[in-house]
């Protein structure tokens, strides 16, 4: 088919979170195949710095960021009253390096195991990261930990710290760590402890098309885009 985009429908600007950077590449590419489309960009960056790009008005048409943050920006005039539409929800895994003994994960207890076992560990700075510092807390394990954390830089995942070796146990969203070569990926968190994350998109106020820019959430909420939100290990919303 077709694509026009080019002389009929300006470009779309967008960012978000690296959480999401493979689900949005596989969701661009099946927008694009409309006959009439435009191009799409969204530049995939740590969550915090996204978050400050669009609180310093530079002009995305669209932002796609974890729900709680998206609300932040609405709540500062960011984005457009009520243009958040939920598009996916991502539970966390955990991984070991390719090759290093696999530890059971397959009860809470044998997590709390596995972590205080595990010569260090690394989490990101997003939501995810801020739920297991508080389970951490929980398990009141938190202070024994603290020397072993290693902190994933924003927009670093933490697979690559993991498949180098610099990690023992990474944790982060599932759809991150499903692609990564060089770790073992041991499976999702158990249900009593899952962290769950919904993503989200938003109008941003600087959008200089922000019809267009809902017509594409629109795409990416719709049913014709859960094959390639379940193919990233991500579940729609």
């Amino acid at each position: 088919m077709q694509n026009m985009s080019d002389t009929a429908v300006p470009a779309l600007r967008g960012i978000s979170s690296m959480a999401t950077r493979l689900v949005l590449a596989d969701l661009i590419a099946a927008y694009m195949q409309r006959a009439v489309a435009p191009t799409v960009t969204i530049e995939s960056v740590g969550g915090v710095d996204a978050a400050r790009r669009v609180m310093a008005d530079e002009p995305f048409d669209l932002v796609v960021l974890a729900s709680d943050a998206i609300d932040k920006l609405e709540a500062a005039g960011k984005v457009l009253p009520g243009s958040r539409v939920d598009l996916v929800r991502s539970g966390v895994a955990l991984a070991v390096r390719a090759g290093a003994p696999t530890p059971d994960i397959g009860s809470e207890a044998a997590v709390r195991q596995a972590v205080l076992a595990a010569r260090n560990l690394s989490f990101s700075t997003g939501p995810s990261g801020v739920a297991l510092a508080g389970l951490f807390e929980r398990w009141g394990v938190a202070d024994v930990l603290r020397e072993r954390i290693v902190q994933a830089p924003p927009g670093v995942p933490v697979g690559t710290l993991v498949a180098r070796g610099e990690v023992e146990l990474g944790f982060q969203q599932l759809s991150e760590l499903l692609h990564v070569e060089g770790i073992t990926l041991l499976g999702p968190l158990p249900d009593a402890i899952q962290i769950t994350t919904t993503f989200s998109a938003a109008v941003c106020t600087m959008a200089s098309q922000p019809d267009v820019a809902r017509d594409f959430i629109a795409f990416m909420a719709s049913p014709e885009a859960a094959e390639a939100k379940k193919r990233q290990g991500m579940d729609p919303a």
